[in-house]
C-alpha cells in the first residue's frame, strides 16, 4: 500500500520555473517506478516524464529539455523540476508510483 501526496503547483508567468513534488508513504516506492502525469481541460491526461526504481529517465517529448524528473529514496520523494514554463504546460500534474497509485494532482497554471 501506499499514498502519494504533490505539492509545489502554482501560477507562474511563461519562462518561470516551478518544482513539484511527490511525497509517498510506504515502503514499496523504491522499488517502483515514477511518473509525472498531467492533465489540461478537455485533454486526456498524458505522461510527461517518468524514473525507473534505478533512475532511468524517461521524457514526453513536448518537455524534453525542459523538465527533470528525480527522486529520492531516502526520502520516499519524487521530484519534477519544470524551466523554462509554457502556457501549454498548464494543467493538473499527478504523479502515479506504478501505475497503481495516484497522488491527488496539483494544478499549474502558466500565464502568457
Amino acid at each position: 500500500q501506499a499514498q502519494l501526496e504533490e505539492s509545489g503547483g502554482g501560477v507562474v508567468q511563461a519562462g518561470g520555473s516551478l518544482r513539484l513534488s511527490c511525497a509517498a508513504s510506504g515502503s514499496i516506492f523504491k522499488l517502483n517506478a515514477m511518473g509525472w502525469y498531467r492533465q489540461a481541460p478537455g485533454k486526456q491526461r498524458e505522461l510527461v516524464a517518468a524514473i525507473t526504481s534505478s533512475g532511468t529517465t524517461s521524457y514526453a517529448d513536448s518537455v524534453k529539455g525542459r523538465f527533470t524528473i528525480s527522486r529520492d529514496n531516502a526520502k520516499n520523494t519524487a521530484y519534477l523540476q519544470m524551466n523554462s514554463l509554457k502556457p501549454e504546460d498548464t494543467a493538473v500534474y499527478y504523479c502515479a508510483l506504478g501505475l497503481t497509485y495516484w497522488g491527488q494532482g496539483t494544478q499549474v497554471v502558466v500565464s502568457s
